[in-house]
């Protein structure tokens, strides 16, 4: 049966056992330094390039290849943490980011730079689903909202402010002092989840389908590298250059994941009926629920990684304003998502989930066709005020989406729908960042970042932001049965 939230005094009543807030906190602080470091780079990339001597094709790759580490191993995710209890994933996690972030401030070159990078992503990518099956182990069901609203922080917030802090960085240390500023908190961490992290799990010795393994790596990091390289090749052709990473079409690697990816879900099925053990268990997609959930949250990532790679090319190449005040301009969109997270989640608890993101999704309408009305003379506080209810929008909608959608599974199927959410979310920002970026170069001609380039791109996000109000509707209509 599923979960819903509850009013009246046994909501008012619950409270959280002792010891869980401490470790709440613990795995939220931990999430939010880990994913931070997903768009932390963006801004780095100059400096990067002119210190070890590579092409800004090359760079790019501390941020795709972040990307793509996720979006191999989360799948994983589900297996790991039936297989293991908490504590342990926990450590392994996060002493594999203290090494990447180790290895990162060492570099003496970019090869080196870049396996860090990679070694970071592969904790960071175990860390979202661990929380998100803590907090559903842990926390009544009456409390989840309020508590599912500090995981917005952590998903939406850090990915937005990662660029503004390394903007403040930079602006007074050299690059590598990100990884060295981020070091001593996350040993701190380390040390912390090995003194106090206690969770209760079962555990059962379920196999490993490694052929299940090899192909979702091949789906996953096919797609996300397709998308992340159609914008690049996209902007090499506009500007006269060659195809994107080394000469390989985009569509090529979209093909094979594609592919792949049909491959990967027929033998999940298939494990399914016969084993009852598969690597990535498909049964959250029956749940209507769930499903739609996934819709919404997935087409929010879109919109939210839009915003975060067209307003800075917006300001710095149409408005003409430096790196610094690019990250300035998102910085109070990005502090209203985090406080408004618990806020909403509570508002989750007492009222549901429709309440809350139909709302969210005609705001989310509004701030995307307010993008649309951007020029070179437009004051910066029009674009903040944009931006913030943007950011208000994404937070009405992701607490109560990403907690109803987890509360309508059963227990053994906790893991494996965070494992799918958070998957889904590396894919579509991908697919929201090629999408933005192929329609402004195309919309520009072969001119670089025009400001007709910049409005195409958000009137095609502007579009999409209908669909999500239509789709928004469609939620807590009614209540269904949790497969078996």
């Amino acid at each position: 049966m599923t979960t819903e939230p509850t009013t009246g005094p046994a909501a008012q009543d619950a409270r959280l056992p002792a010891g869980v807030p401490l470790i709440i906190s613990l795995l939220v602080g931990s999430a939010f330094v880990m994913i931070l470091n997903e768009t932390i780079m963006s801004v780095a990339l100059p400096a990067l390039i002119a210190d070890l001597g590579v092409t800004a094709a090359t760079a790019q790759w501390l941020t795709s290849g972040f990307m793509l580490t996720m979006a191999v191993v989360i799948p994983v995710t589900g297996y790991l943490l039936q297989r293991f209890p908490p504590r342990r994933v926990y450590l392994a996690s996060m002493a594999l980011f203290s090494a990447g972030t180790l290895l990162c401030a060492l570099a003496p070159v970019f090869p080196v730079l870049l396996a860090g990078r990679v070694v970071q992503a592969t904790g960071t990518a175990v860390m979202i689903p661990l929380l998100m099956t803590t907090i559903l182990r842990l926390v009544p069901a009456s409390r989840r909202g309020q508590t599912m609203g500090t995981i917005s922080i952590v998903i939406a917030v850090a990915p937005a402010v990662g660029p503004t802090i390394s903007g403040v960085i930079l602006s007074a240390l050299g690059w590598r002092w990100m990884f060295w500023l981020v070091l001593p908190i996350a040993l701190l961490a380390l040390a912390a989840g090995a003194t106090w992290l206690k969770v209760a799990a079962e555990t059962s010795r379920v196999p490993l389908d490694v052929a299940s393994v090899l192909i979702s790596a091949v789906a996953f990091s096919g797609l996300v590298f397709g998308l992340s390289s159609i914008g690049e090749s996209a902007a090499g052709s506009a500007a006269g250059g060659g195809e994107a990473h080394g000469g390989v079409p985009p569509w090529l690697p979209m093909v094979v994941g594609v592919v792949a990816l049909a491959v990967f879900v027929h033998r999940q099925i298939r494990l399914q009926r016969t084993t009852g053990a598969p690597l990535l268990d498909l049964r959250p997609f029956a749940i209507r629920r769930y499903t739609l959930a996934l819709i919404l949250v997935a087409t929010g990532f879109m919109a939210l990684f839009g915003a975060i790679i067209l307003l800075p090319l917006y300001i710095q190449e149409v408005v003409g304003d430096s790196a610094f005040v690019a990250g300035l301009v998102v910085l109070p969109g990005g502090l209203v998502m985090g406080l408004m997270g618990p806020v909403v989640g509570r508002a989750y608890d007492r009222f549901g989930v429709r309440r809350l993101v139909i709302p969210g999704s005609l705001l989310l309408a509004v701030a995307m066709w307010g993008f649309t009305t951007l020029g070179a003379a437009t004051p910066l506080w029009h674009v903040v005020a944009l931006h913030v209810c943007l950011s208000a929008a994404l937070a009405l909608m992701f607490t109560p989406l990403m907690t109803d959608s987890l509360g309508a599974l059963p227990g053994e199927l906790y893991s494996h729908g965070s494992a799918i959410l958070t998957t889904l979310q590396q894919v579509a920002g991908a697919a929201g960042t090629a999408l933005f970026i192929t329609v402004m170069t195309l919309a520009s001609a072969g001119a670089g970042v025009t400001e007709g380039g910049l409005r195409a791109a958000f009137l095609t996000a502007a579009v999409i932001s209908l669909a999500v109000v239509g789709v928004a509707f469609l939620t807590g209509r009614r209540t269904e049965p949790a497969p078996g």
